[in-house]
Parts: structure tokens; sequence; C-alpha cells
């Protein structure tokens, strides 16, 4: 029991360490790489960047002959950090959750090439909003050069196009990792933008929400389609009739009808008739609990908002926090997809950089965090390295989930009303974990 009882007060102080939103001074010692070349990359500049408080350039500092670099800042390893390398202009974040302590950032050469990038999905979800109506588009972006670049134009990487009378809110855009960057638009006129984004090896994400007017409850919205080839899936609320050219109902997930069209040629219009009126509160609220609630039985969410989990096979290129993430935003009321302008992450939601193991998603499934009976001792036969496993996970999970809520506060994804809400419950948990 005295063993136990130094476990447990270890666990408490990492866990009070992890809740602090700041603490003593942390290091990093990390190197940076060419993901192009497979070699150590020299002289680059890198900035340490504070999340919490507004995107705060806090440090700066230059890669040495191999590559390393270290970072010294009293944030480091309390709260969620970024470290951002600038090279050639491009801006390559990687993320430093609460614990972290060294670090790997990867650099890219860019390439100009079009063929760099394939764009295999498209997806549409509406909302009506009394007069007007919120409309939020995703488009999913393959990278596979080889050998590997980041594709990049200063003029513009990714082009998009507003229906007639769209009103832009906001776009943003997210590396391999699921991190959401807010971009600046770049207008070209006619309700067509650009943004100027490095899609890095691997899947990236480009979204943005649009108002159009909605008289009557009824409009028809002619959607204008600029990379060949892909998949259009439209979503919608159960109380919205939804139906245009050559869409096939697809059935219901996460609270929405889904309708589907195959092989969308580049320059299409596809015409689109949206009827109906906003689901109400407790329709929307009960979606979102149902949905939590199968999340946590198949063991693979991430929690409210970051869903991970196997997709139907009718929408193999899609992953849910593409619509979860659009459906939560909707249900709690925050129109747009972003408020504030962060560099975030890159993340399932998070990071530039996370590859999660199978432990990992494991250990952040809804609720994330294990209770204190996972490690307390059964009839007093537990062993230390149980203990000490049990002790490891619930940390890890609760940094993880530290790090997500900061960064959903960041994109303004999260009131400030529930971010109190989700803080508490993190301190609730580690008090329960201390009580053992």
């Amino acid at each position: 029991m005295k063993r136990f009882s130094l476990a447990r007060m270890a666990l408490f102080g990492a866990l009070a360490f992890a809740l602090l939103p700041t603490a003593r001074g942390g290091t990093v010692h990390g190197t940076v790489m060419n993901g192009t070349t497979g070699k150590a990359a020299a002289g680059i500049e890198l900035v340490l960047i504070q999340l919490q408080a507004g995107m705060q350039e806090v440090a700066h500092s230059k890669s040495g002959a191999s590559g390393e670099f270290t970072f010294d800042h009293p944030g480091l390893g309390a709260q969620p950090m970024l470290v951002r390398a600038v090279y050639h202009g491009i801006n390559f974040n990687h993320a430093l959750p609460p614990g972290t302590n060294t670090a790997q950032v990867d650099i890219y050469e860019a390439s100009k090439d079009a063929k760099t990038i394939n764009v295999p999905s498209h997806v549409v979800i509406f909302q009506p909003n009394g007069a007007t109506m919120i409309v939020g588009e995703e488009y999913q972006i393959e990278n596979k050069s080889q050998p590997p670049m980041a594709f990049y134009r200063a003029e513009g990487s990714f082009d998009f196009a507003l229906p007639q009378k769209g009103q832009l809110q906001q776009v943003a855009a997210a590396g391999p990792a699921g991190m959401p960057v807010v971009q600046l638009p770049i207008d070209k006129k006619n309700n067509r933008y650009s943004i100027a984004f490095a899609f890095r090896p691997g899947d990236s994400s480009v979204r943005f929400s649009y108002e159009l007017p909605y008289p009557g409850n009824a409009a028809t919205v002619k959607i204008p389609t600029i990379y060949p080839g892909g998949r259009l899936l439209v979503a919608a609320p159960p109380s919205v009739q939804v139906s245009g050219d050559g869409l096939a109902p697809g059935g219901q997930e996460q609270g929405m009808n889904l309708y589907g069209r195959q092989d969308v040629p580049a320059g299409t219009v596809i015409a689109v008739n949206v009827s109906g009126t906003a689901p109400s509160p407790d329709v929307n609220r009960g979606a979102e609990q149902s949905q939590q609630g199968r999340d946590a039985q198949q063991g693979g969410a991430e929690g409210p908002g970051v869903s991970i989990q196997q997709v139907p096979g009718r929408l193999d290129v899609l992953k849910w926090p593409l619509i979860g993430g659009f459906v939560c935003l909707f249900a709690l009321g925050a129109i747009l997809l972003a408020r504030k302008p962060v560099v975030a992450v890159a993340g399932a939601a998070p990071a530039e950089e996370e590859v999660q193991s199978a432990k990992q998603k494991k250990s952040r499934t809804s609720p994330p965090l294990a209770s204190s009976a996972a490690i307390a001792p059964t009839n007093g036969a537990a062993s230390l390295a149980e203990i000490d496993a049990a002790i490891g996970t619930s940390m890890d999970a609760l940094k993880e989930r530290l790090f997500r809520l900061e960064l959903r506060r960041q994109a303004g994804a999260i009131s400030d009303e529930e971010y109190a809400q989700e803080r508490a419950r993190a301190e609730k948990v580690l008090r329960d974990l201390v009580r053992g």
C-alpha cells in the first residue's frame, strides 16, 4: 500500500503540472529534417508560438549543423505550444502537447506542379439559420508525391468558388494530422477564391463556410466544382429536404441525411434544391448525445466533436471529423467554423505530426481517461507494474485531452463556458484518480 500511495502521489504531481496554465521553465530539444532529401536541415529559422491567449511568438532559434535546436520557455511542458519552421518562405508547423520535451520538425522542398495533389472528395453541409442558410464545404486533398514534396504556390495553392450571393465567412486548411489553420483568402473576383497553403505529403483538407439568402425556407444552391473526378457528399439535418442533379440518397449518419454523387467532372455546376427549417435544439442535442454514446461503445473516439471511427464503405475516402466537426459546430450554435485566427492542429485536431497507434486511440475513448477503479488494486493482487501502466495511460490521455481542449478554444470552436466545463471535468478526473 505504501508503494501504491507513492505511485498515486507521482500521478497527482504529474497531472497537476499538466493542468496548470503556466509552470516552471521547460526545455524542448529537437531536430529539423528535410522530408524530401531525408537529411537534417541546417540554418532553418524556427519560432516558438504560445497558443494560450492568442498566437504569440515567444522565442526564436535556428537549427544547427545537424539540424538540432533547443527552446527554453516557462510554458513548455505545461501547456500546448507550437514550433514553426520557416523554409523558403513556407511555414511548417509542429505541435508540442503538454509534457513534450523532444520534437522532430519536418520541412519539404516545394513543388508548383498542380499534379502534386489530387482532390478525391468534396463535402457540402447545409444548415438553415432563419432568413439565411449557413453552408459548410470541405475538400479532401491527397499528396502522394515521390520524392515527397509540399505543393505550394504563393499566388494560391488551392482554388474554390462560392455559389452566387454567397458571403464567405472563414476558410481554414489542415495538414496530414488534421489541425486547422485559418487562412487569409485571396480574392480572385466573381466569388472565386484561393489560399496559399503548403500541402505536405499525406492527406490534408480545406474547409470553409459561407452564408446564403434563404427566403421562405427554400433555395436552389448552385455549387461549382473546380477539381475533376471527386465524390460529392451532401449532408443536411432530417428537417431539411434535399434533391439535386445526380444526387442519390445515402442513408443517415450522425443525425444528418446524406446524398452522394460519384465522379463529378471539373467545371460542373450542381444545382441542389434545399427546403425546410433547422431542427429544434432538443433534436440536435439528442443526436449529438446519441453519437457520443456510439463513439464510446466503439472505443475509437476522441471525445465530442473530434470523433475518429471506421467509416462505412460508401464513404471510405472520408473521415468523420469532416462531418462531425460541422455537425457539432452547428448543434452548439457556433455558426462560423472558426472565429479566431490560429495556427492550430495540426490535429486530429491536433498538430501536424501525429500518427496515432491503436493503443493511443484506445486511451482516448469517451470518456478518454481511466477511472480511479482502473488503477486501484483488486483484492490486493495488482502489481506495481500494472499500476504504473494505468498511471501512464491516464496521464497521457489527460495531456492529450487538455491539448485538444486548448486548440478548440483557440480555434473558436468552443465557448468560454464550455471550455470552463471541460476543464472542470479534467480536474475532477484528477481528483478521482488521486483519491484512488
